[in-house]
This record gives C-alpha cells, sequence and structure tokens, in this order.
C-alpha cells in the first residue's frame, strides 16, 4: 500500500501591505521626477551626467557673456535681443534632446522592464506623458531660464531694476510663450522618435537628421521656389519655425537677408505649426505606448 504523499508548511513571515495607498496620481509623479532625475544623470554614473550638463552649460554662455559685457559697460548694451537668443542656442537644443531623449525612451525598451510599470497603478499614457512632460521641465531649464537671467542681469547692470522691468517687462510672457512652445517642440520631435526603437544610436542620428535635413530643405524651398510654394516651404524646417514664432511673441521683424524675411509669413502661422507637429508627434508616443509589447 502506497503512502499518502506529505508535505510540510513553512511561514516565511510574509505581511500585506497596511500603509497607505498613494494611487495613480502619485504613480505619474514619481515618474516624473524618475524621469527628470535620469535626464541630468542624478543617480547614475557620471558618464551619463557630462553630456545633458555640458550641453546645459553651454546654453547658459550667451546670457553670462551678455552679463558680463553689461557689468562693464556705463550703459545699456544689448551683445544680443532676447528674440535672437533661441537662434544662438537652437543647435545646442537639437543635440540636447538628440543626447537625453534616446536614453529616456529607449533605456526601459531595453532592460524589459515596461511590463513592471504597466502592472502598477500607473498606465500606458501615464507612462508617456511623464516622461514628456520631464523633457519639457528639463528644456525650460535650457531656454527660459537663461532668458531670466538676462532680463535681471540687465537691470541690475543699469543700477535701475525697477525702471528696467517697468520699460522691458513685455519681454517676460513673450520670453515664456515662445520657450514652452519650442520646448513642446522638440521635445514632441525627439521623443516620438526615440519611442520607436530601444536603440540610442539610431534615435539621436535621426533626431539630429530631422532637425538638420528639414531646417536645410525648408530654407532651399524658400531660396529657389518663387510664390507660396516657396513660402510655405519654411514651415517644413524646425529650426524656423521656432525661429519664427519667436520673432512673433517679441513682436519684431528679422533681417532682411533671412529666410524667415523672404518668406514673409504671418507670424502665428509659425506658432500655429508647433502646436500642430507637436499634437502629431504626441499622437504618435501615444500610439506606439499603446501597442509596444511589454
Amino acid at each position: 500500500m502506497r503512502e499518502a504523499a506529505g508535505g510540510s508548511i513553512y511561514d516565511l513571515g510574509y505581511r500585506h501591505y497596511i500603509g497607505p495607498r498613494l494611487g495613480r496620481p502619485h504613480a505619474i509623479v514619481a515618474m516624473y521626477v524618475q524621469s527628470l532625475r535620469s535626464i541630468f544623470g542624478i543617480g547614475r554614473p557620471l558618464t551619463s551626467k557630462i553630456g545633458p550638463w555640458l550641453l546645459t552649460a553651454a546654453a547658459y554662455v550667451p546670457a553670462l557673456v551678455q552679463l558680463g559685457v553689461a557689468s562693464i559697460s556705463t550703459g545699456e548694451l544689448d551683445v544680443l535681443e532676447p528674440h535672437d537668443y533661441y537662434t544662438y542656442i537652437q543647435i545646442v537644443l537639437a543635440l540636447f534632446v538628440a543626447v537625453v531623449a534616446p536614453e529616456l525612451a529607449g533605456r526601459d525598451q531595453r532592460s524589459q522592464t515596461l511590463s513592471l510599470y504597466f502592472s502598477r497603478a500607473i498606465v500606458r499614457d501615464d507612462y508617456a506623458l511623464a516622461k514628456y512632460a520631464a523633457l519639457v521641465t528639463a528644456m525650460l531649464g535650457l531656454t527660459l531660464l537663461p532668458q531670466l537671467l538676462l532680463f535681471i542681469g540687465n537691470g541690475v547692470a543699469l543700477d535701475d531694476l525697477g525702471g528696467y522691468v517697468e520699460d522691458q517687462w513685455s519681454d517676460l510672457p513673450a520670453a515664456a510663450a515662445s520657450a514652452l512652445l519650442i520646448c513642446l517642440l522638440f521635445a514632441g520631435i525627439s521623443f516620438a522618435i526615440s519611442a520607436q526603437t530601444p536603440r540610442r544610436a539610431y534615435s539621436t542620428i535621426a533626431i539630429i537628421a530631422v532637425m538638420v535635413i528639414s531646417s536645410v530643405v525648408g530654407i532651399t524651398l524658400v531660396e529657389s521656389i518663387e510664390g507660396d510654394g516657396g513660402r510655405y516651404g519654411i514651415l517644413v524646417s524646425v529650426f524656423s519655425i521656432a525661429d519664427g514664432l519667436t520673432f512673433w511673441f517679441f513682436d519684431a521683424t528679422p533681417a532682411s537677408e533671412e529666410p524667415l524675411a523672404k518668406a514673409d509669413l504671418w507670424g502665428g502661422i509659425y506658432a500655429l505649426t508647433a502646436v500642430a507637429v507637436t499634437l502629431v508627434c504626441l499622437a504618435l508616443i501615444l500610439r506606439r505606448y499603446r501597442t509596444i509589447q511589454a
């Protein structure tokens, strides 16, 4: 007669979690903060910090040069106008998103940890939007903060900060609006590209190619094609869109030899184009994360 199979029961001491359950909003905020830290390499090896922080420092160079000149000048002296600031750092912004966006979007795909995120309170759209918001926030540190530094420094250099603010206060909302739209645009394009593949090198090359080639094509269309076809062709250029909306917000006029002046479009078209491109990129980002295998 066969003996009944035996077994043992062990009390491993596991206990149910009885603390507060913070839920989905807290998970989204945690994802946003973690993503923002990751962009600047906080909590990661030194090699992860070098690129983002060097490019961040480069974005502040024009403002620091302006402040240095203003500090030794006896009067108001603008090395560069506020509406020109983003033109000077466009390449820096493009390199920044080309460096950080592929890591932000691709690392979880490479490590195959998306299933861990999606099994918790956070849903796929939350994950994508939190990371996108973190990238936009990081870029505001490279766009809006230097403009604010420049604005305050110019007022202090004149020994009349109150008078300077009273005369130039309209530059602040223009700087904020243009910075936000530029950040939304650059972050949207770079994140939409990076989300498509876990290969960081492919994403970086694709982002730089889109930024540079689109600008070359847009300027070429303006220079070589007569009529509306050439004029509206400038909207192909990412950099020209950024320049156009900035001039519009600051109510400034580009130099006559510049492609923007030759296109001679209403400035609001550049802002509307930036919004449209951003919305398309967001749709692509959400679609990608809704269908990605986790």
